[in-house]
């Protein structure tokens, strides 16, 4: 045999080797393609991904690892502050007096926020004054605020906001406690969330499963006034809608929400990190990945 002839035979059995191979399907090419992407983050990551049109097609990736749930843990607290105006146990137009003090969970100490600590500095403006409970809980979510979401917490009750995300189906998450509790953090009594659990709870207020109609289209508004837009929304066209959460602390940053396709379709986008090496960049990757789960999506 020639060169040339051995060469040419090669050639034909490798586009042979090649075409006898399966073809992958668009889901499998997208889970490969998420999958080298999260491969390339110094970190460790979590996804959870459901369509809601086609509730057959998800994808979780370390979708049942244990997360500090930073700020996510805001959205179970605004559920259970819709759930206990329904009960009739409180009005969110009612006011409350906004105060700075508040309980550690060890032994009931009192600790205070530190307005350089927090993303909402203009609510410090009002302690010692009334504040509705609906502006407090709009603050808690769109801005982040931390004196807010302590007065909250501490109205209904963090037991109670976990006793109502597992009657949701979300089986691990933990409501211990409000935020910059230190002697709580140093006991590693921290709020705790996976990205399982976070889908089933974004599921259930873009379902109206998480509290009334009317209830749930309320939370999705204020989701999707959502400040921070640096992760799921970032690299999506304008056009699209997103009603989300972030939350984050030293190597942490979290995503997750509800996107909101121009053609009328909608899925639920989970993306959690942890001991990110590079905070900026890691948070780059995530938009990026964001941006794989909608290019599959108008892809289908």
């Amino acid at each position: 045999m020639t060169a040339s002839l051995r060469i040419t035979s090669a050639i034909l059995l490798f586009c042979c080797m090649i075409a006898c191979q399966p073809k992958l399907t668009n889901k499998e090419a997208l889970e490969q393609k998420v999958r080298a992407q999260i491969d390339s983050v110094e970190g460790d990551i979590a996804v959870a991904f459901l369509d809601l049109s086609d509730r057959a097609d998800s994808l979780f990736i370390n979708g049942e690892t244990e997360f500090h749930a930073a700020s996510t843990m805001k959205v179970p607290v605004m559920i259970e502050l819709f759930k206990q105006e329904e009960a009739g146990k409180i009005d969110l137009n009612d006011s409350i007096l906004l105060v700075n003090e508040f309980k550690s969970i060890v032994d009931g100490s009192p600790y205070r926020m530190d307005i350089n600590d927090d993303s909402d500095d203009i609510i410090y403006n009002k302690i010692n004054t009334k504040v509705a409970l609906r502006d407090l809980m709009y603050s808690m979510i769109t801005v982040s605020s931390n004196l807010a979401t302590n007065v909250l917490i501490e109205l209904v009750d963090a037991k109670k906001v976990t006793a109502t995300m597992r009657d949701l189906g979300a089986g691990k998450i933990e409501v211990l406690r409000g935020v910059e509790d230190i002697k709580a953090y140093e006991q590693g009594l921290s709020n705790s969330t996976t990205a399982k659990d976070l889908l089933v709870i974004m599921d259930a207020i873009a379902t109206n499963k998480a509290g009334t109609g009317a209830d749930c289209e309320a939370m999705r508004s204020i989701l999707k006034d959502q400040k921070f837009n640096d992760i799921i929304p970032h690299d999506l066209p304008r056009e699209v809608q997103v009603a989300h959460k972030t939350g984050s602390i030293t190597g942490v940053h979290h995503d997750a929400g509800i996107v909101y396709l121009p053609d009328g379709r909608a899925y639920v986008l989970v993306l959690l990190s942890k001991n990110l090496k590079d905070f900026d960049k890691g948070t780059q990757q995530l938009a990026g990945i964001s941006r794989s789960f909608y290019e599959y999506m108008i892809g289908k």
